[in-house]
């Protein structure tokens, strides 16, 4: 799949622009704050219906203006269809093939993004929060499902979060309502878990080797789910659903006294080892910026397998970020078969041959031209 048409109207710093695209490398060229990194992430809201810079949507909308949107024609195997996405004060919009979708992770997964960032080699060494959000923003390109039970899951934890202080204040002591809670969030809790478990299994198969090839095979790539329970990959939702019972009555008074959830899908990490050390806390920053090279480049693979096409590759000054040689078996590996975006102040210094083929733009002060 690639990108053909991309229209913004009063997005960040742009006001109207439309342009087309080939199915091949576009690099953008550009000063620093002249617009590159607000295009990419244009191109990845129209993805997956929120930013990979900010939670608050206003920050997208044009400063003067009541709205913003984002217009893109997407070519797949077997037809061209349209997307839109629509941001207010007040909320969001989505249509896809002219149809508004009714929830937005009905609309997620008809454009497959990989964003890889300056940010993104925070993947490894980072909070764990960034890594719980990395699983659940790919799982739910390729499960819509997904995206819905971790909606459902968050917006149930909130309301028990919320009871859990009312419990804590005495302002209520009826502890029936905070067992219903906690029955609707096990139930969905396992669900994410067995999710989460898959997916990792799979990422991990496509990084190990990708790992090895940056590595020149001296290196070890595994991938480990950390849970806040005591689950493991072979359990049966039954049985996860029944260690999450136990836990919760376990821990219920201590969730009283501290007016907080201590456990459930919001509280697990993923870990990284090479040859068998833990990346985060033992490895060098090149062993850490090959991992999260490698678990990028892995997922562009992991959607292929799993949609049947390869998604669109976006590379926002990262390029500057990686040696010549992981630079180098980056773009190789993307030669000829996804549409990559590449964001940079100048491309000198970077001999590739993917480069030197490539269409070449240049932004300055929110226009996009063709130098």
């Amino acid at each position: 799949m690639y990108i053909k048409e991309l229209t913004l109207t009063n997005y960040r710093n742009y006001e109207q622009i439309a342009f087309s695209f080939e199915n091949k490398v576009n690099v953008i060229l550009g000063e620093n704050a002249q617009g590159k990194t607000n295009m990419m992430e244009a191109i990845y809201v129209l993805a997956m219906a929120k930013s990979h810079r900010t939670s608050n949507d206003r920050e997208l909308i044009h400063w003067d203006k009541e709205y913003a949107k984002i217009e893109g024609r997407i070519e797949k195997k077997h037809n061209s269809l349209p997307m839109e996405l629509t941001i207010t004060k007040k909320g969001k919009k989505a249509k896809f093939n002219h149809i508004e979708q009714s929830r937005l992770s009905q609309y997620v997964g008809n454009l497959n993004v990989v964003m890889f960032a300056p940010e993104d080699l925070n993947l490894v060494k980072g909070s764990p929060n960034i890594r719980r959000r990395f699983i659940d923003m790919e799982i739910g390109q390729v499960s819509p499902v997904y995206l819905h039970e971790v909606s459902q899951y968050n917006k149930i934890l909130h309301q028990r979060n919320q009871y859990l202080k009312l419990l804590q204040a005495k302002k209520q002591t009826n502890v029936t309502m905070l067992d219903i809670y906690t029955e609707q969030l096990i139930e969905l809790a396992g669900k994410i878990l067995m999710k989460r478990y898959r997916f990792l299994h799979m990422l991990e198969d496509w990084a190990k080797t990708i790992h090895s090839g940056i590595s020149r095979g001296i290196e070890d790539l595994r991938i480990k789910y950390k849970p806040s329970i005591n689950v493991s990959e072979d359990d049966d939702l039954s049985k996860m659903v029944n260690v999450y019972e136990e836990k919760y009555n376990e821990v219920k008074q201590r969730e009283i006294d501290r007016g907080v959830t201590l456990f459930g899908p919001q509280r697990d990490d993923v870990l990284f080892y090479v040859n068998e050390r833990d990346v985060q806390t033992f490895g060098s920053q090149g062993q850490q910026r090959t991992t999260a090279l490698s678990v990028k480049l892995a997922e562009i693979e992991l959607i292929k397998s799993e949609i049947g096409e390869f998604p669109i590759l976006l590379l926002d000054d990262v390029l500057s970020e990686l040696d010549d040689y992981r630079q180098s078996h980056l773009l190789s590996t993307i030669q000829g078969k996804v549409q990559t975006f590449v964001t940079t102040t100048s491309v000198e210094g970077i001999d590739h041959e993917t480069l030197k083929e490539a269409n070449t733009f240049k932004i300055s002060k929110g226009n996009l031209i063709i130098p």
